[in-house]
């Protein structure tokens, strides 16, 4: 990365600069790949909820867009969505003129889901999953995690580049201080990775 956030703190952290140079600029890298590795972990939390399980989820309907006067248009955007049993969704549309395109667009996506509408609102069931499509999913959330994985790795080694690069300008002891900081930010997150794949595998293993 430039040295565009180091050179920000210039004005207004002149004094603390003077007294320990390289702080900023060790803070600003560990607080950037910290953001980045959040971020990795939001994403995989948010691909994770649009996988299908036998439980009855709102989240797995937010990748599905419905035609609405010619524009797709996302579904949850278009009605409300509320799990009033564990294996049962419905979903109201705010506009009852857009029930058949909301119910053709879920029919027609690939979550495998048969919805159902009495002219007001539609209901979706959920049935147990298949022990072959439990599997497939099983496999399919384990690629995202390893993604996710890789992801905040790349941060890592990304980090550990721009630290490296300090070398010279702050003390060897501070270089290998912000790297042991670095591998325990890449251990949280991996580990929240690991934690949330094993509280996904644990639902779609539910019969």
């Amino acid at each position: 990365s430039g040295p565009s956030s180091a050179d920000e703190l210039d004005g207004s952290k002149g004094v603390v600069r003077e007294v320990r140079k390289e702080a900023p600029m060790i803070e600003d890298l560990l607080t950037e790949a910290e953001m980045k590795m959040e971020q990795a972990v939001e994403h995989v939390a948010s691909e994770f909820a649009t996988v299908r399980t036998g439980r009855a989820n709102p989240q797995i309907l937010k990748r599905i867009t419905a035609d609405y006067y010619g524009q797709p248009t996302p579904l949850l955007q278009l009605a409300s969505v509320s799990v009033p049993e564990p294996r049962l969704l419905v979903v109201t549309p705010f506009d009852p003129n857009s029930l058949s395109d909301i119910e053709r667009a879920i029919g027609q996506s690939d979550l495998g889901l048969n919805p159902n509408s009495d002219g007001q609102v539609i209901r979706i069931a959920f049935p147990p999953l298949t022990e072959e499509r439990r599997l497939e999913l099983v496999k399919m959330v384990r690629h995202m995690a390893e993604d996710g994985r890789v992801a905040v790795r790349n941060i890592r080694r990304n980090a550990k580049g721009d630290i490296e690069a300090l070398h010279g300008e702050i003390s060897d002891d501070d270089i290998r201080r912000a790297e042991k900081e670095l591998q325990d930010l890449t251990d949280k997150y991996v580990g929240q990775i690991d934690a949330l794949l094993e509280e996904k595998e644990v639902e779609l293993r539910e019969v």
